[in-house]
């Protein structure tokens, strides 16, 4: 099966995207088409040897739709970027780039996802292109062992700056405090040596830091400046002026001994290389989720291969291999369990923390832990169609998308480092016409320069989202972008779909109501074998209900299954009926004697049986609720969110339920489309609403609502439609979700706080506001430790959602 993404145009709602799906999953060869209605791109899987991108082209072109392009996502981690405004110049060029359908670049976790329209441009382009922009692109399984050597380097190198910045600042500054210098390099004595030295300990400083000068200059001649543009310039003032002292004092003015900045520009380079080491390794915590996860696919497999038992990778496992798995191991890939029966710890796939029972006929996933007994799978699911491979990819996906939110913090960061320069140059003049002291505007000017660095507004957002969706993904909540993940926060009314997603979608018998003389065990045999031939779920929960009781079924004759009433049969000499009351009425059935007991049974499922004409007994038959549905809508009734229920079970049954799960509305009698219809009226009440559903005959409601949350647990995620997928089947992960992205939208909000609040104060003190009214001007290294601190405080601050429950 091979899978592709087309981009098809003026598709204007709902229903243009199920004319596309209904018309293309009759196509003999295509698997699955599935269209997102928001960004006009259909995920189709198909047969290469059935059909083609060419024919299924045709198709949605005979249907009155055009087919802008193929599309094809890829996912890389960029290397080199400094700030917020490295990610958006590589996104902005990228965009530009002719079949680009679409880039984004998260600055926080380095990522990039694009999509691309592979006849017109190749990955190889795209990398050479990022190249030529003087970063580097990575795939995402080669990022982890380049960035812990990088980190390991950038160790290595920032041991040493801080070494030779602690002799530097002795030189310098140790006099001051009454520290001994030796003569040969006293300020005093030998002003010469002493200005020598520092310019001897600063300029391999200065070396190590080659990359801002590189970039930064490099951008400053392209109009464009980043954070490197500023610490460059910044750095090169403060050691240009040092050398520039420096020949002052070879020739024979000594007072300049006093006005050396070396030490200023080898504390900033220092400081700034401590900060953004610390940051990045904050930044990997916060990233972790998707490495946890990746860690989760063992390397290895035993699978039986002609009768013996071999050892292979797991990516060589193809669908049909029998899988061994022993106890302690990790499951390799998804299957269906053909021998023995153990319990599987599914909780870091699933964040489900009771280890649950497999045995024959159960669906297991790759990743999970084997608890206690070996087992034998059929492989179903391998390479990147597994469980654990598309959590991995919607997790990145996710983390690499953007939050509305985001968008401010964007255009800020546009115009910020122009007006910081400004700002920098219109005080520098300032201060050097109010105090005529050199020394004092430069210090001003390298000040505003390094305080003001835009990397902590750039973090603001993109990090919280990633440890937010991180956090959802360990607790089997997959939040497919940063769009919704900050409008779950906003819900106000949630429409719940009542099967499988209130309920447990499973039929069982509540009970009988005999009418007649005969046995209990004798009407329940009877039933049983008759409704053992039908496939009616009704059915299914009668067989099951007699099997528990130990009932034994009888040879059945003449059997017929009469479509709409019911099924009809012989046993021995006496002939079985069962069905609904219309079955009754058509047999002719007596069942008014009985029509109290009936009418008490309002909202119920009934099926009546009887023997030779007469009504023998009934059996009342409910979807059973699960357990957790009634407390989920007691919790979204405190956060003030309304639910409703909307089902396409009859008025009866639906509010049957509703009482049970405290549902005040009620929304029955509905087809798929009628859901959707309902969305879109409660959308244009200018509610937020999210839509929750099994994302089967849920799709169209899914696309349309604000929220679309596919509840379904195993291995049916990649629901294209739905913005967010519980894996758990659990309707209290709802309220987790809506509490997680309530959170995590309250932390980027503090992180836009703290990223603002060091620049309002920042700036203004160190354009000099202070020193105005007789305070002092601010050191240029402790701006170059603000500034790194503002970074750093916003990422740990981002990092506290991982201690949220």
């Amino acid at each position: 099966m091979k899978k592709t993404i087309l981009v098809v145009e003026n598709v204007t709602c709902a229903s243009c995207v199920n004319t596309i799906e209904k018309n293309l999953k009759k196509q003999s060869g295509i698997k699955n088409a599935s269209m997102n209605l928001s960004n006009h791109k259909l995920y189709l899987e198909y047969d290469e040897a059935k059909i083609n991108v060419k024919d299924i082209t045709e198709i949605i072109k005979s249907l009155g739709y055009n087919v802008k392009k193929e599309v094809v996502t890829k996912v890389f981690v960029v290397e080199g970027m400094s700030c917020v405004n490295c990610a958006s110049g590589v996104e902005k060029s990228l965009n530009a780039l002719e079949g680009v359908i679409e880039a984004s670049v998260n600055f926080a976790s380095k990522k990039l996802v694009i999509d691309i329209d592979e006849s017109i441009i190749t990955e190889k382009e795209i990398i050479d292109f990022v190249a030529r922009m003087d970063y580097k692109l990575l795939k995402v399984n080669d990022s982890k062992a380049v960035k812990t050597k990088e980190l390991k380097r950038s160790f290595n190198k920032l041991v040493i700056m801080i070494v030779i910045t602690v002799v530097l600042l002795y030189v310098s500054m140790g006099s001051m405090i009454g520290l001994p210098l030796p003569s040969i390099i006293d300020e005093s004595l030998n002003p010469l040596n002493f200005a020598l030295i520092q310019f001897a300990l600063t300029l391999p400083i200065v070396i190590m830091g080659y990359r801002f000068y590189v970039v930064g200059f490099k951008r400053l001649i392209k109009r464009d400046p980043n954070m490197d543009s500023l610490i460059a310039l910044g750095t090169s003032v403060a050691f240009l002026y040092g050398v520039f002292a420096l020949v002052m004092i070879f020739l024979g003015d000594h007072m300049y001994a006093h006005d050396l900045y070396f030490e200023s520009a080898a504390v900033i380079l220092t400081l700034i290389t401590l900060g953004k080491y610390l940051e990045d390794i904050s930044k990997r915590k916060a990233g972790d989720a998707v490495e946890k996860l990746m860690a989760l696919a063992p390397k290895k497999a035993r699978i039986i291969k002609d009768g013996k038992e071999l050892e292979v990778d797991v990516l060589d496992i193809a669908v049909g291999d029998i899988v061994i798995v022993k106890p302690g191991e990790r499951l390799a890939v998804d299957g269906e369990v053909i021998e023995g029966v153990t319990y599987i710890d599914e909780s870091l796939l699933t964040g489900e923390a009771t280890p649950v029972l497999k045995e024959i006929g159960s669906k297991v996933i790759g990743g999970a832990i084997n608890q206690n007994g070996s087992i034998k799978y059929k492989a179903l699911k391998v390479g990147e169609d597994t469980f654990l491979s598309q959590i991995v990819r919607l997790v990145e996906e996710s983390q690499g998308s953007k939050a509305p939110i985001s968008r401010m913090a964007d255009k800020i960061s546009k115009y910020f480092v122009p007006t910081v320069l400004a700002l920098a140059v219109i005080s520098f003049v300032f201060w050097l016409i109010v105090d005529k002291d050199i020394a004092h505007a430069l210090r001003v000017l390298v000040s505003v320069l390094i305080i003001a660095c835009p990397c902590a507004l750039g973090l603001a957002t993109p990090t919280a989202i990633m440890v937010g969706t991180g956090k959802g993904a360990e607790n089997g909540i997959l939040i497919k972008s940063g769009e919704a993940l900050e409008i779950a926060s906003k819900i106000k009314t949630v429409l719940l779909d009542k099967t499988k997603t209130i309920t447990k979608g499973e039929m069982v018998v509540k009970g009988m109501l005999v009418f007649s003389d005969l046995e209990e065990n004798d009407i329940l045999e009877k039933a049983l074998s008759l409704e053992m031939l039908s496939e009616h779920p009704l059915s299914k929960a009668i067989v099951k209900y007699a099997k528990d009781k130990s009932i034994k079924p009888k040879e059945v004759k003449d059997f017929n299954a009469l479509i709409g009433y019911g099924i009809s049969g012989m046993i021995k000499d006496d002939r079985i009926v069962i069905g609904n009351i219309a079955l009754l009425e058509k047999e002719k059935i007596d069942y008014l004697t009985y029509k109290k007991e009936i009418e008490t049974l309002v909202g119920e499922s009934l099926i009546f049986i009887a023997v030779n004409q007469k009504l023998a007994a009934l059996f009342k038959i409910a979807d059973e609720i699960k357990e957790t549905s009634k407390q989920a809508i007691l919790e979204l009734k405190s956060m003030g969110i309304l639910p409703v229920m909307i089902t396409g079970d009859v008025k009866s049954v639906a509010l049957k339920i509703a009482n049970e799960v405290l549902i005040d509305e009620v929304v029955s009698d509905v087809l798929p489309q009628d859901k959707q219809e309902e969305v879109k009226k409660r959308r244009k009440a200018n509610q937020v609403i999210a839509f929750v559903g099994d994302g089967v005959n849920d799709a169209l409601a899914l696309v349309e609502a604000d929220v679309g949350i596919a509840i379904g647990a195993g291995t049916d995620v990649a629901l294209e439609s739905a913005n967010v997928v519980l894996v758990k089947n659990d309707l209290k992960d709802l309220v987790k979700m809506i509490r997680l992205s309530s959170q995590t939208l309250k932390n980027i909000k503090q992180n836009l706080f703290l990223a603002f609040i060091y620049n309002i104060i920042g700036i203004p003190i160190a354009m000099g506001v202070l020193h105005l009214f007789g305070g002092p001007l601010l050191n240029p290294m402790i701006a170059a430790f603000a500034m790194s601190l503002s970074s750093i405080s916003v990422v740990l601050n981002a990092l506290r959602l991982k201690r949220f429950k």
